[in-house]
């Protein structure tokens, strides 16, 4: 940005997108658990790569989101996906290389990823 004219042009496109809400009603939710248990058990990196794979494929009905704490520490870093009319899903023991596969297999195509879900990492 050189101009003020420029400067103006970059005003005026944001005060048209400001002025548009949508209906988030029906987007994906991607939930990670951003408490102190999750952080230190690596869920930073987890939903950086979240964020960066969601933008990547350009998903605009996919919101990335933290929350605090989930209540299951031992299965730390645990992400959340929330599907319109579907059951929530709870992935357990994430990691950023896992993310891609999520996003394929659960976000895109609808199939979850169930090795990395809770049901079977219980023991």
């Amino acid at each position: 940005m050189k101009t003020l004219a420029e400067l103006q042009a970059i005003r005026d496109e944001m005060r048209s997108k400001i002025g548009i809400r949508h209906d988030e009603s029906d987007n994906i939710r991607i939930v990670v658990g951003m408490a102190t248990c999750g952080i230190a058990a690596g869920a930073r990196p987890v939903l950086t790569a979240f964020t960066d794979e969601v933008a990547k494929r350009n998903l605009h009905n996919v919101t990335v989101a933290q929350t605090g704490c989930i209540g299951i520490c031992q299965y730390e870093p645990v992400v959340e996906v929330f599907v319109p009319g579907k059951e929530k899903v709870t992935y357990v023991k994430m990691s950023p290389e896992k993310v891609a596969k999520i996003v394929s297999d659960h976000i895109v195509n609808g199939n979850p990823v169930t090795e990395y879900t809770i049901g079977a990492n219980a023991k």
